[in-house]
């Protein structure tokens, strides 16, 4: 599909004898930001990567200053400001489409993965165009989410996923209800002391370069009918069905059914372009204009990811 092929730009690096991809990377910072600008996400070939601090130098080079991530999901490995190992995710369990932190009043704009160890089998990092998925979206669905926005609740607890001190940057409850106040989240500690949180935010914003209108968010992801059938009963008997990770729901409150969190990931499919990772890959991505996922994989997989361009949805 034509609309597909466009949405994912191919920039074959050729960096002279003895250049160093940090130093390519800068020089070519304005051309890889204008491609990125005209298609939404570009994949640049043929650097040379030797480990995690000079993938880290590369990235910086593109993002300049970084966005240091708040509310995060899933731990990570810090290399720098704004700089971070892809989540640690189970290998076997897909990252559906999302857009970067569509959850948090602040999200990066510009995102860049650098690929130091591809894996064996699996592993990409691939993306769909938010506007074409906004468009194949049936209409009563959109106007909906428009018209209520969508709600992320979540508990924090020691026993699932990254605990509130990593997710907040914060030591001490305190610290989190200012966070919180300050960014429109409601919160209640529990008798256990784990941290529940509830925000709602805008499912569709405008692009802030063009304009247009783009699905920006992460009902799918991080609703419960995306979990594999016997996390969600494990977590459920465990927690009870408030007491999950993370849920999402209509604005309004009410809860979303499988068949329209299995019907919003398979409009992502039909616009899912992949690229299978080779070892000094860049992928280049307009967090607005591009959702990505990450698929399962087999081997090593060392992906570092940087966060720029912060903007309020």
């Amino acid at each position: 599909m034509p609309e597909q092929r466009d949405a994912l730009r191919r920039l074959d690096a050729a960096p002279g004898p003895g250049t160093d991809a940090a130093a390519w990377a800068t020089e070519h910072r304005e051309e890889i930001r204008a491609l990125v600008a005209r298609h939404g996400a570009l994949l640049v070939r043929g650097l040379e990567l030797d480990g995690h601090d000079h993938a880290a130098s590369v990235v910086r080079g593109i993002i300049g200053e970084g966005m240091a991530e708040r509310e995060g999901f899933a731990p990570r490995e810090e290399f720098g400001p704004g700089l971070y190992s892809s989540s640690h995710w189970p290998a076997d369990q897909p990252m559906c489409m999302h857009h970067e932190l569509s959850y948090a009043a602040e999200a990066p704009r510009l995102m860049v993965f650098a690929c130091v160890t591809p894996p064996a089998v699996g592993g990409v990092t691939a993306v769909a165009d938010a506007r074409a998925v906004l468009r194949d979206l049936p209409d009563e669905l959109v106007e909906r989410f428009e018209r209520h926005g969508w709600v992320l609740t979540r508990h924090y607890n020691p026993f699932v996923g990254i605990g509130w001190e990593d997710a907040f940057g914060a030591k001490n409850p305190d610290e989190v209800e200012r966070y919180c106040a300050d960014h429109g989240i409601e919160v209640r500690w529990d008798a256990e002391g784990g941290l529940r949180t509830r925000q709602t935010r805008p499912a569709v914003i405008a692009d802030p370069g063009s304009g247009e209108r783009c699905w920006f968010n992460q009902i799918a992801f991080l609703n419960e009918w995306t979990m594999a059938p016997e996390v969600r009963e494990f977590l459920t008997a465990e927690f009870g069905p408030d007491g999950l990770p993370f849920n999402t729901f209509y604005g309004d409150g009410s809860p979303l059914d499988s068949a329209t969190v299995d019907l919003i990931n398979t409009v992502y499919e039909k616009h899912t372009v992949r690229e299978p990772w080779q070892r000094g890959d860049l992928l280049v991505i307009d967090n607005v204009r591009m959702a990505h996922s990450r698929e399962p994989y087999r081997g090593d997989r060392e992906i570092v990811v940087g966060l720029g361009e912060p903007f309020r949805p």
